[in-house]
C-alpha cells in the first residue's frame, strides 16, 4: 500500500488510468491522442499526476503487443521509467482486498475497482479514464472521461 511521494506538490492529485497513457502514445487515434497528450502535459506541468504499478504494467503490455503500431520495448520501458517519477501506488495484497470490496459495493469489474482503490490511496480527487461513468463519484473520487467531447463529435 506504499505510495512513492516523489514529485508531489500541493495541487489536486489526478490519478490516470491506463487508457490515457496509451492514447498519449498511440497516434492512430488522432483525436484521443491529442486529448490524452494535453491532459498528461498539464499533469506534468502541475506535478499533480499519480498512477499505480497496475497502470504501468498494463501500459507496457498493451503498448508493445496490442496497439496497431506497437511501441518498441525499449521505448515502452522509457515511458514506464519516466512515469515512475510520479507518485506510484504499489499494488499489494491489502490494495487487492480493498478493491474486492469496492468491486462488490459499486458493481465494478475487479480491474476498475483496483484502479479506484489505487486512486483513493494516492489521495486523488479525480480519476481520468474512459472506462467508468463520467461524473460518477466512487470512494470520494470524481470520474472524468477526458474523451467525452471526442466521442460526441464522433
Amino acid at each position: 500500500m506504499a505510495v512513492d511521494e516523489r514529485a508531489r506538490v500541493d495541487t489536486e492529485t489526478t490519478f490516470i488510468d491506463t487508457n490515457l497513457l496509451l492514447y498519449a502514445h498511440d497516434t492512430t487515434e488522432s483525436a484521443k491522442h491529442l486529448v490524452a497528450k494535453a491532459a498528461l502535459e498539464e499533469l506534468w506541468r502541475d506535478r499533480s499526476g499519480a498512477l499505480s504499478t497496475q497502470v504501468l504494467q498494463e501500459f507496457y503490455v498493451v503498448a508493445t503487443r496490442k496497439l496497431s503500431r506497437p511501441l518498441m520495448r525499449d521505448e515502452a520501458r522509457q515511458v514506464v521509467e519516466s512515469y515512475s517519477t510520479w507518485p506510484v501506488v504499489v499494488i499489494d495484497p491489502t490494495v487487492i482486498l480493498a478493491a474486492t470490496r469496492i468491486e462488490e459495493e459499486h458493481q465494478l469489474s475487479f480491474w476498475d475497482a483496483l484502479v479506484v482503490e489505487a486512486a483513493r490511496i494516492s489521495g486523488a480527487k479525480r480519476l481520468l479514464t474512459e472506462d467508468l461513468q463520467d461524473g460518477r463519484v466512487i470512494e470520494g473520487i470524481r470520474i472524468e472521461n477526458p474523451f467525452t467531447s471526442v466521442a460526441e463529435r464522433g
